[in-house]
């Protein structure tokens, strides 16, 4: 099968995982084939720690499958800092994952881009976006070039990461690529996705601020997301549907516009069973 096509997949293992038995990395490809999904995301949050030899080991595995894999950056990244080290010091947590990735045989990074802090949106965007104009140079004279940068859109209120913040650095190389977490924007605007017309929104502001295959193969988190007056409090289950937003208003745009995200599910525990879930619903959508 291609690589492009829209593919369900999950943000590190579900509880699932231990319960069924499974106790190694080299185990999750065939678990998330069991679960029908086809994308898994590798979490590198605390840290790159994978070693490249099992990495590829994990990638021959996968490819048996036609499981794509992803990578999500350290959390440490700081694209925005007001302390240059540690801005800097992102290129090199950047370049790990980008190694991870294509050991892999995956060609997605997902990073965090930082927080506002002390400084103006403004001045932060600024500086995150001539950060990453650091990090494409780094990476290419790495010899990765062909991997995609995907900045998120975060849900804390004082994080850097609103849709457009998130769309404006993606005009810094025409390869990089949004990561939209669906869950974030709503809990950032405080619930702001309620209906179909909603979401159509955010796929229109897509589509005006890139305008070319991007808009169609981005990137996508989706989880319900509980949030407090500044934001994203904590992740829960598809059955906490207390919590938003709902998926299949989301999935009914993706099926009539033809686009081809990968959607990883970051469900608290329960994300390949919920991954699934949206999977079965978006195939209903074709019968």
């Amino acid at each position: 099968m291609s690589e492009w096509h829209i593919r369900f997949g999950t943000a590190g293992e579900s509880d699932s995982f231990a319960a069924k038995g499974y106790k190694s990395s080299l185990d999750v490809a065939e678990y998330t084939a069991g679960f029908g999904l086809d994308a898994f995301e590798y979490q590198c949050g605390r840290g790159v720690r994978l070693g490249l030899p099992k990495a590829e080991l994990m990638a021959k595995k996968a490819a048996q499958h036609d499981i794509l894999f992803s990578v999500h950056a350290p959390y440490f990244i700081s694209m925005s800092s007001l302390d240059e080290e540690k801005r800097l010091g992102s290129l090199r947590y950047i370049l790990e994952s980008c190694a991870v990735v294509k050991a892999l045989g995956g060609r997605r990074v997902i990073f965090h881009s930082g927080s506002c802090g002390k400084q103006s949106r403004e001045t932060a965007l600024d500086k995150a976006v001539d950060t990453l104009k650091r990090a494409v140079e780094a990476v290419d004279e790495a010899g990765f070039g062909d991997v995609t940068l995907c900045p998120e859109t975060m849900g804390k209120i004082g994080q850097l990461g609103t849709l457009d913040e998130v769309l404006a650095l993606c005009k810094v190389d025409e390869r990089i690529t949004p990561c939209i977490d669906f869950g974030h924007l709503n809990a950032r605007t405080l619930g702001g996705i309620r209906t179909k017309q909603d979401y159509a929104e955010i796929l229109d502001r897509i589509g005006e601020a890139l305008g070319d295959e991007r808009a169609r193969r981005f990137h996508v988190h989706f989880s319900r997301i509980e949030y407090t007056a500044g934001g994203e409090k904590r992740h829960w289950t598809f059955a906490d549907t207390q919590f938003g937003p709902e998926p299949q208003p989301l999935l009914e745009l993706l099926a009539e516009r033809g686009l081809e995200p990968v959607i990883i599910c970051e469900s608290a525990g329960t994300q390949a069973e919920d991954a699934a879930a949206m999977m079965a619903a978006y195939r209903a959508l074709h019968v």
